[in-house]
């Protein structure tokens, strides 16, 4: 009887075991659980219909848990489909002897889905505008996902369910019009918590990779976090405009390829609008072409129209309105590469910019100053400064230049909104400049007003760009406030060969004009110069008297060989208008190519020959002559001498047009005719027999590099010549 019992206990376990293995591994079929399972997945959404095959149980025996799962099941609403791969669900054994059958935990695995037929299934669900939105910018992609949901102890879903998956071949068109395609990631959802992995995506042919991105959902926000390494990114201008915003809009880019590695972080609130951004990049410039639009060919003479950046290591950071740009490399802005480094830091108020060039082997002028740079030596140009974004205002703290011994300096430069300066604090110059001078110059913020003290200082740019006519146009308005400058200047050289000494005095401007002036120093030998300038309401009144007349007739190229002489130069402006009297006494020219020209063509080769030798003395020049703008209209020149005199008059147009005619009297025409005249030629000049009154007119016209001159060989002199003759010798 024991060994029945015995045998029995073990037959009974034996086959326990064989069933539970049995169960545990093989399982059975049946479609008793799919109503149950329905009507669970209806408590996600009561729309929501689920098409079961039938269910293999398993159990598992250590867990007294029964397995159900199914193989191609469809999930239904209304007239939308999605095919899922398998369901795979947990239901407690105790529960279900008990016959209260609960799902613990529901697994679904989703066959290869077509991304816009899963926006439009949960369209048909719950249709928002998001959704919406989704769906208009996907265009094309495939999923699977492993969905794992679980339920309480009253069968409804808790929060902590997972989504996890991976998207391939994926298309989207944003707004812009930016087309991504080729889009693949790995994605893991739990809760509110959002894991992308390895996203891999295409944009023009450039391959980007964001080795992961995250977000959390926390209330109604949404945080955002990620990486992305990206190589040999090329874009053309019409990409870069896409990408820009506003903000960058003035940035002209035609091409750029570069490396680019970020880490960043923000937020989207519930109006769906970017919050606390942060922006962490090193971005490896290898090669970009920028439009010009800055006109600096006054400073960089060979500057081409396209500017090319090369080999950039900058770094970016961006948080909270703060941005912060720091890089450095090659920047070819003339013949030959040059190196650029920079900071730029800017806020909501405020831009501040730190910036070294070191030009090599270019040219680089200040031509206002008379300055060229060896182009052997190396010069570098730091600027220095930030710019007030809610008045906008720019402070130049530092401007500094510099090339060997040669050094440019500028400290606090405040320009206006309008690009017009403010106010300067001190400016130290120190350099030779092309005609081998040193010049050392400071100027000094006093109060409202400033001093100019130097040693030694070429002045011939500023002297030539005193005497040329004014121009009313508003790009010469170059300060926003009126001011008087001081100047003390020991040695002076109005050019290489003549020099002032103790040119004391003041310039006074107003509206970026000097309304008023007085300039006064000595030459050698007791010799002087006065420069003033004394203003109305109505007119402008320019003198300039100088013992030496050289140095400011040599300004004029085409006459050569000037010697001796005094210069008195007068000039009334009013409206814009400006009439002028020039006189020189006592000079000698030596070679004036259109003079010249004149005597050849009216058969005077002899005067012709004495010009080009020695010269030709002038007791008298005297010109009338008003300027408007560009144009110059000659009233009358006037010019006396023992070989020759001239009467001329005409206009000049700017650099384009000159028109000029007069006439040519050798001396000994002139004192004949001066003694034909009853009583007076025999007072000035004695009883002499003349032969006639004859002289030579011409005509000069045409642009100044090709003038054409035509010459009436014989004439009877004017009665307007005769008179100006006699008034000459009269006062002489």
């Amino acid at each position: 009887m024991k060994k029945i019992i015995y045998r029995f206990s073990i037959f009974t376990l034996l086959l326990i075991f064989v069933l539970v293995a049995y169960l545990s591994t093989v399982g059975i079929k049946t479609d008793v659980f799919n109503n149950q399972i329905s009507k669970e997945v209806k408590k996600i959404n009561n729309q929501l219909e689920l098409d079961l095959n039938e269910i293999n149980i398993i159990l598992d025996p250590f867990k007294l848990k029964l397995v159900l799962k199914t193989i191609g099941a469809n999930l239904k609403n209304k007239n939308k489909l999605i095919k899922l791969e398998s369901i795979k669900s947990n239901i407690d054994i105790k529960k279900f002897i008990n016959k209260r059958f609960s799902l613990s935990q529901l697994d679904i695995t989703t066959r290869t889905i077509e991304i816009k037929n899963l926006i439009a299934f949960i369209r048909s669900i719950e249709d928002n505008p998001q959704i919406y939105i989704l769906e208009k910018f996907v265009k094309k992609g495939y999923l699977i996902a492993e969905i794992g949901l679980k339920f309480d102890q009253k069968g409804n879903i808790e929060n902590d369910f997972t989504i996890k998956g991976f998207v391939k071949d994926g298309e989207l068109r944003s707004y812009k019009k930016i087309d991504l395609s080729k889009i693949n990631f790995i994605f893991n959802i739990q809760n509110n918590k959002f894991e992308f992995k390895d996203i891999k995506l295409s944009y023009e042919s450039n391959d980007l990779l964001f080795p992961e991105l995250n977000l959390l959902k926390e209330k109604n926000e949404f945080l955002i976090s990620g990486k992305s390494k990206n190589k040999n990114i090329i874009l053309d201008d019409k990409k870069i405009r896409l990408l820009l915003n506003k903000e960058f809009s003035n940035l002209k880019i035609k091409s750029a390829k570069f490396d680019l590695e970020n880490t960043f972080s923000f937020k989207i609130n519930n109006k769906y609008k970017i919050d606390s951004l942060k922006i962490n990049s090193l971005l490896n410039l290898k090669k970009s072409k920028l439009a010009s639009s800055l006109n600096l060919k006054e400073f960089f003479p060979k500057i081409n129209d396209t500017l090319e950046l090369s080999n950039h290591q900058i770094q970016i950071q961006y948080e909270k309105d703060l941005l912060n740009i720091n890089g450095n490399g090659n920047i070819l802005l003339q013949n030959e590469k040059d190196n650029i480094k920079y900071n730029f830091s800017k806020s909501k108020k405020n831009l501040k910019f730190d910036t070294l060039l070191e030009i090599k082997k270019n040219p680089f002028y200040l031509n206002f100053l008379n300055y060229e740079k060896n182009q052997r030596n190396k010069l570098e140009i730091i600027i220095l400064g930030d710019k007030d974004l809610l008045l906008n205002e720019i402070n130049f703290k530092n401007i500094s230049i510099k090339e060997k011994n040669n050094k440019f300096g500028v400290k606090n430069l405040l320009l206006s909104k309008k690009n017009k300066i403010e106010s300067i604090n001190t400016i130290n110059l120190s350099y030779f400049d092309n005609d081998l001078i040193k010049n050392e110059l400071s100027i000094q913020k006093k109060g409202k007003n400033y001093l100019l003290a130097s040693n030694s200082f070429n002045a011939t740019k500023i002297i030539n760009d005193l005497l040329k006519a004014d121009k009313s146009s508003d790009g010469k308005k170059i300060f926003s406030k009126n001011f008087k400058l001081d100047i003390k200047i020991k040695e002076a050289f109005l050019d290489k060969d003549h020099l002032i000494n103790d040119l004391d005095g003041y310039l006074t401007f107003k509206d970026s004009e000097v309304i008023d002036a007085n300039l006064v120093g000595d030459f050698s030998r007791n010799q002087r110069i006065n420069f003033t300038i004394r203003s109305t309401s109505n007119e402008k009144i320019t003198t300039l008297y100088s013992d030496v007349a050289k140095p400011f007739i040599n300004r004029y190229k085409f006459i050569k060989g000037f010697e001796e002489g005094s210069l008195d130069f007068h000039s009334i402006k009013q409206s814009n208008v400006s009439n002028s009297k020039l006189i020189i006494d006592n000079f000698k020219v030596q070679e004036v190519p259109a003079l010249a020209k004149l005597l050849t063509l009216a058969s005077l080769q002899g005067i012709a020959d004495l010009l080009t030798g020695e010269g030709i003395r002038f007791t008298d020049f005297e010109m009338k002559f008003s300027n408007k703008n560009e144009s110059m209209q000659i009233e009358e020149l006037y010019a006396i001498g023992p070989a020759i005199s001239l009467l001329m008059e005409g206009y000049i147009e700017s650099d384009d047009l000159v028109s000029l005619r007069g006439t040519m009297v050798p001396a000994t025409t002139i004192n004949r005719t001066i003694s034909s005249i009853p009583l007076i030629g025999e007072i000035l000049v004695g009883k002499k027999v003349g032969e006639g009154v004859f002289g030579v007119s011409f005509k000069i016209k045409g642009p100044p590099q090709k003038l054409k001159t035509t010459v009436n060989p014989v004439k009877t002199l004017t009665p307007r010549f005769i008179t100006r003759t006699l008034e000459k010798i009269k006062k002489n």
